[in-house]
């Protein structure tokens, strides 16, 4: 198996170019962004050493997908899908906060929540509330979006009064966020899932919002399976999740959390090709289409080809 652990390419009209955790970013006559999917993992703000063939794929496809399905609820940044690991879209000025909407008490909001905080991000819950409860609402919980480190909570009032997004536009942000997690549970309860929580990133072009960056991913959402939920509530166990829970949870039972003097497990060909097949198994349970493998052995070449036959094409 060919995985694509990071790309070098210079293309004509290139402006910058950006290494983030998981995508290398290409910025071309400062007006296109080339987004490459990378098969890179990280878990706890730190890339794995190994590549996972057909992550990449996966994640691309997927927001592909979503993203074309709620094009009708506000525009997004994509341009063109030239190849399957790889998004061409338009340059927006990215929103400094991303836009985090819950509908079940899981994940971060739970962990608050045990701590004894009944406010998260200046949202009130109530009382008595068990992990993973379905909230009479779903809330809102922004964080700021960090250069470098953790992104940190931070109320609708705080990113008002210091002015990090306008009054009117953060309405609308918050208007299109609500639209999506309801349009994006719909999709899922079709398939058989809950949309749990997800993460939207928006960005502004000539006086536009647009959505961009991923969404419903496995990797920007939780999901738990719709058959079993309430029976587990119920008894208080743990709910089946589709995200990838599973990888943290193979790094924490072999003694790593990204803490100082912690090292990454070894990862080995079958726990690779493991992880491979679970994202490949998300990709089909989340979209109900069949996964189709992109043509591996020159895959940096085809990548390459893609890209510049599709700038061609945009000139």
């Amino acid at each position: 198996m060919s995985a694509i652990k990071e790309t070098n390419f210079k293309f004509p009209g290139q402006t910058n170019y950006y290494k983030g955790k998981v995508r290398d970013v290409y910025t071309i006559s400062d007006k296109y962004l080339v987004m490459v999917v990378s098969d890179r993992i990280s878990a706890f703000d730190v890339i794995l050493p190994e590549p996972i063939p057909y992550k990449g794929q996966v994640l691309n496809q997927i927001a592909a997908k979503f993203l074309n399905a709620t094009q009708d609820i506000v525009p997004n940044w994509v341009i063109d899908v030239p190849d399957p690991s790889v998004t061409i879209g338009k340059i927006c000025q990215p929103f400094k906060v991303e836009m985090v909407i819950r509908g079940y008490l899981a994940g971060h909001a739970w962990r608050e929540y045990a701590a004894g905080r009944r406010q998260v991000c200046g949202v009130s819950l109530p009382e008595g509330l068990k992990e993973n409860d379905k909230l009479p609402e779903p809330i809102i919980t922004p964080t700021t979006k960090a250069a470098v480190g953790h992104d940190e909570d931070i109320s609708r009032e705080e990113i008002l009064s210091q002015g990090i997004v306008s009054e009117e536009d953060y309405l609308k942000l918050e208007e299109y966020t609500r639209e999506l997690f309801q349009r994006g549970t719909e999709i899922a309860a079709e398939r058989g899932l809950i949309l749990v929580d997800t993460k939207y990133e928006f960005g502004k072009a000539e006086g536009r919002i647009y959505l961009i960056d991923e969404i419903h991913t496995p990797d920007s959402s939780r999901y738990f399976y719709k058959d079993g939920y309430e029976e587990l509530q119920a008894k208080g166990e743990p709910q089946r999740q589709l995200s990838k829970e599973f990888v943290r949870k193979w790094l924490i039972e072999n003694g790593f959390q990204g803490k100082e003097g912690q090292t990454v497990p070894e990862m080995t060909p079958e726990l690779i090709k493991s992880i491979s097949d679970r994202y490949i198994e998300l990709y089909e349970h989340i979209t109900g289409d069949v996964f189709r493998k992109a043509e591996a052995s020159e895959v940096l070449k085809r990548v390459e080809n893609n890209i510049l036959e599709s700038l061609n094409r945009l000139k």
